[in-house]
């Protein structure tokens, strides 16, 4: 066999290779480079659980990053159990076919609970008094304090909200190095966050993204020298290219123009009950699915999304992916946005009755993904200040909320799902010559790797 690191940079597309990226170009010139069709939705868990399992999300039922949980009437973001990935995972098959197989699995989504010989994802603590401490867990469970006493803590500010940036993705690349040293995993899944945020914050030819692929390409040289060195393979993947948006479109708003939505009252602040909704969309990305409890009104739905200026196309679960898993977690209809566009999930019309968790770092509570949560609000005059009161009040023990994220669409310049993009918008497989055209094809890939011969 022949042991194998997969780096996955998140956002990394051809379009980004290049001059300011002098180490992985060097690599894919040297090693080869496919690029492939991405998932869809071309989002973080369906990508991933794609790769992972070689199924389509008809099987693995992976349709987003959170969608409808009809039966408890809640929309679930951004959960961290592997047994919402439903067919055989990738270290299970070479497991079996390997003696003395091992996968460590670190940051890769769906991490929790998993059969991975060795895992580390991101996870908050939440006391009964309602504080919010910042940690990750880790499979075995000792290992987290180990790591944390060698590495430092993991600096969970910068993994995502407004302060995101590279420090994260070095803490994992240290991470990956400190597991391959100790434990020299068969296969190791490292997944490297940092493209993400600028290019959903600033857009994909924003001027301040040649820095940020400096930075990335940085802490990835350093990771691949690091397991060359150790005799590792290594191949590099993304999971999705980022495009330019400049439109966002609010289907909840105009949901609630018809009357289908349920709005709750709670404390003076509006909050979207579900399971109360005629119709409402969950938000994510590029794509939106639609759910509609009243099924009097499903052609009127159809009909309005037909006829939504910024929706390129609509899909329907069954036609997607045929009957299964994905399509029963799937929208009654999957609004597809034009290039330019992407969804949100707000549906109050005065932005004095959103609800509390709205202008907060909140990726739970939120009926759809929010990448507001990337920037501070401009309109604050003194952001850190605010900050430092809400730091302040938390060490003293009082309870507050630190309401610091915009409520204006308008200032995200990047976003991703569409699987019909431009050639150089793709994802990419950097350390392989087998051509690959979906995401099945780089699940063999990553298998064919590891049964090689070293």
């Amino acid at each position: 066999m022949q042991r194998t690191a997969v780096i996955n940079i998140v956002g990394l597309s051809d379009s980004l290779l290049g001059e300011h990226t002098p180490i992985l170009t060097g690599f894919a010139a040297k090693h080869g480079k496919q690029s492939w069709q991405p998932e869809f939705p071309a989002v973080t868990c369906t990508a991933q659980s794609s790769i992972v399992t070689g199924a389509t999300p008809a099987e693995h039922g992976i349709v987003g990053n959170g969608w409808y949980d009809r039966e408890s009437a809640e929309v679930r973001f951004w959960k961290q159990s592997n047994h919402i990935v439903h067919g055989e995972k990738l270290w299970d098959t070479l497991r079996r076919e390997i003696p003395g197989f091992t996968c460590a699995k670190l940051f890769w989504w769906y991490n929790m609970y998993s059969s991975a010989d060795i895992s580390i994802t991101p996870r908050p603590l939440y006391p009964a008094d309602g504080r919010k401490i910042f940690d990750i867990h880790t499979q075995p469970m000792d290992l987290r304090e180990t790591i944390k006493r060698d590495l430092g803590e993991f600096p969970f500010r910068s993994f995502w909200g407004p302060a995101a940036g590279i420090a994260s993705s070095e803490w994992i690349a240290e991470s990956a190095k400190w597991v391959e040293d100790r434990h020299s995993p068969t296969l190791s899944l490292v997944y490297l966050p940092h493209l993400d945020y600028c290019l959903q914050k600033d857009g994909p030819d924003s001027p301040v993204v040649p820095g940020e692929l400096q930075n990335i390409d940085r802490v990835a040289g350093g990771l691949i020298r690091h397991y060359e060195s150790r005799g590792v393979r290594v191949l590099v993947l993304s999971e999705y290219g980022i495009s330019r948006v400049s439109r966002p479109l609010h289907l909840n708003r105009l949901f609630r123009a018809r009357g289908w939505l349920s709005i709750k009252n709670e404390l003076g602040r509006e909050t979207l009950d579900c399971g109360g909704c005629r119709a409402f969309a969950v938000a994510d990305h590029q794509v939106a699915h639609v759910y509609v409890n009243d099924r009097s009104i499903l052609h009127e739905v159809q009909e309005l999304l037909e006829n939504t200026a910024g929706i390129e196309e609509l899909r329907v679960p069954n036609e997607t992916w045929s009957r299964g898993t994905g399509a029963e977690r799937a929208g009654d209809f999957i609004a597809v946005a034009e290039p330019d566009a992407w969804f949100t999930y707000y549906y109050w019309n005065d932005d004095a009755l959103a609800p509390d968790f709205a202008r907060c770092v909140d990726i739970h509570r939120k009926p759809g993904y929010d990448p507001c949560e990337l920037f501070i609000d401009p309109a604050i005059r003194l952001p850190q200040l605010a900050i430092a009161k809400f730091l302040l009040k938390k060490k003293l023990g009082l309870r507050g909320l630190l309401e610091v994220i915009p409520l204006d669409a308008t200032l995200v310049k990047g976003s991703h799902g569409r699987d019909r993009v431009p050639p150089d918008e793709r994802p990419v497989l950097l350390g392989c010559d087998m051509p690959v055209a979906s995401a099945a094809d780089v699940h063999h890939a990553i298998a064919a790797a590891v049964r090689s011969l070293a």
